[in-house]
Order: structure tokens, then C-alpha cells, then sequence
């Protein structure tokens, strides 16, 4: 992970942005774009969905930024048919992982009862998630700028 997205990472949790803002952020500023109404709507998934400890707000919110980029947004618009398959991909590498190492992909499996592990977990799951979506993107023919090849 290069150390401009880790500071930029660190500046967003300092402004009080929860995991799925934090990686919309990042993947909206790939695009050189902002939305404001998107990371508002990202909020909904901090915490594992709204803070009820269930899935992983790092993984919905990979899932999402996938999203972002091979979904459809438009009435005459198609979703990539990519989309699921590389959504599955990152589920998949998530639970492999992380899901593995911390017992769960849910948000009360990771942190494990104690509110200390949202600051050394979730950052490391954060930049790996991002990497992986960025990965996934690549792989799949996708511009991290916001077109893809097709």
C-alpha cells in the first residue's frame, strides 16, 4: 500500500469517516470525482450496518466501490456482467483472509469484543480491502480513472 493512500486513509478516519466511507472516498478520488450524497449513504454500512456488529463494513464497502465502477447508474445503462463475479472474488479472498484470521466477516467476529481492535484491525482490512478492489479492477479490464475497456 503506497503511503499517500495510507494517510489519506488516516486524514478520513481523523474526519470521523467509518471503513465504507473511507474506501468510496478513495475510490470516488481514483476517479478524480466527489459525492458527498454517496459517502453519506456509505455511513449506513459503518459499523456492520449501522453498527449492529453484523458483515464487515471494509467488505460491503469493497463491494460497493466494485459497484461503483461496473454498476449501473442509469436508465440506459447495463450493469458489467463482471460485477458479480468479481464481488464473489473479493468475498471469497475477504473471508480467506481476514474472515480466517479474526474467526468471522462479521464486525462483532473482528473486533472480538474489544473497541481497541477498530484501530489496529480495521485499517489493516481497510488498505487490503482497497488494494484487492483495486486489483479486481484491473484484472477485469477497468480504468481506476472510471471507464473500462468495453
Amino acid at each position: 500500500m503506497d503511503e499517500y493512500v495510507l494517510e489519506r486513509m488516516r486524514e478520513l478516519k481523523a474526519q470521523g469517516f467509518f471503513c465504507s466511507q473511507v474506501l468510496i472516498t478513495l475510490g470516488l478520488e481514483l476517479q478524480g470525482k466527489e459525492n458527498p450524497d454517496l459517502v453519506r449513504a456509505m455511513q449506513g454500512l459503518a459499523g456492520g450496518l449501522g453498527f449492529t456488529g453484523e458483515t464487515c463494513g471494509a467488505l460491503t464497502g469493497g463491494a460497493c466501490l466494485l459497484g461503483l465502477y461496473a454498476g449501473k447508474g442509469e436508465p440506459e445503462e447495463q450493469e458489467n456482467l463482471r460485477l458479480n463475479f468479481m464481488i464473489e472474488d473479493l468475498v471469497k479472498w475477504f473471508k480467506a483472509g481476514y474472515g480466517q484470521e479474526y474467526g468471522g466477516i462479521r464486525c462483532d467476529e473482528i473486533l472480538a469484543g474489544n473497541p481497541n481492535n477498530t484501530g489496529i484491525r480495521c485499517p489493516v482490512m481497510v488498505a487490503g480491502t482497497f488494494q484487492k478492489v483495486k486489483d479486481l479492477l484491473i484484472e477485469n479490464g477497468f480504468d481506476l480513472a472510471g471507464s473500462d475497456d468495453d
